[in-house]
């Protein structure tokens, strides 16, 4: 059985104060249980705003049973109340990458969903490569943008019938997290992962911030110039909100 799971709010969102290996002690865990779906976040400082400034996707949030301390600002916020500090936060594509090689060559089974059928099959082809032995039980390309209830009852059919324990969304937030939140009543008891851009940095779609940027908490900056049309919203709104937020949560007495 996994080591329990010290959580720290930030924002009033419950993060696992926590490290990859017993992260991923507990993924396998859960993948090995029968009785309820386990859903599992990575949250950057972006996603923590979000939770905050929007009640609804808050309320989203509190349906995941592991919160992952994606972003170093977040991990600098937490270690301020924890007596053995984090040395590193987990990383959605980190901690993805490290599950999939933690579970080559056993009975696990891996499903992806999300990204267009050509990212899809570079991230097979990719994965496979570095882990020859990782079993994928299928990959799925949903439309973009929204969809109907029709689709939705497809992905859960998908998902009931197949064999794999670890179900992977690279939707985009807040996206894929209001879908697993919505549907987690209806889905069988598997590990539902949430991890973003994942999928476009493990297929080789999309360059990842040099690992100095990524320890020093300056990943967005590498983004932001990436994506700028895209991200700019998120990172330049979102960081000074979560500063904000932060800083009158502060003053108030509270986390």
């Amino acid at each position: 059985m996994a080591e329990s799971i010290h959580k720290i709010k930030v924002l009033g969102m419950p993060l696992a104060a926590t490290d990859y290996s017993r992260a991923i002690a507990q993924a396998k865990t859960w993948a090995t249980e029968t009785g309820q779906p386990r859903s599992v976040a990575a949250a950057a400082s972006h996603l923590v705003t979000l939770a905050r400034s929007e009640p609804a996707f808050g309320e989203v949030m509190t349906h995941f049973d592991l919160i992952l301390p994606d972003g170093m600002p977040l991990v600098w916020v937490m270690n301020q109340s924890l007596d053995e500090p984090l040395r590193d936060r987990v990383y959605g594509p980190t901690f993805m990458l490290k599950c999939l090689e933690a579970t080559q060559g056993e009975p696990w089974q891996h499903l992806f969903i999300g990204g267009s059928n050509e990212l899809l099959a570079a991230l097979r082809t990719k994965l496979l490569e570095r882990f020859p032995d990782l079993r994928i039980a299928g990959t799925y390309s949903p439309p973009f943008g929204t969809w109907p209830a029709e689709e939705d009852n497809r992905i859960i059919e998908m998902i009931r019938n197949s064999p794999a324990q670890f179900i992977w969304f690279g939707l985009g937030c807040p996206k894929q997290e209001t879908w697993v939140a919505k549907n987690k009543h209806l889905l069988p008891a598997k590990v539902y992962a949430t991890v973003g851009a994942a999928f476009a940095f493990h297929a080789g779609r999309v360059q990842q911030a040099p690992p100095w940027m990524q320890r020093r908490g300056m990943e967005w900056i590498f983004r932001l110039f990436s994506e700028p049309k895209r991200l700019w919203k998120r990172y330049l709104v979102y960081n000074s909100l979560f500063v904000y937020y932060l800083v009158r949560d502060r003053l108030a007495g509270s986390h």
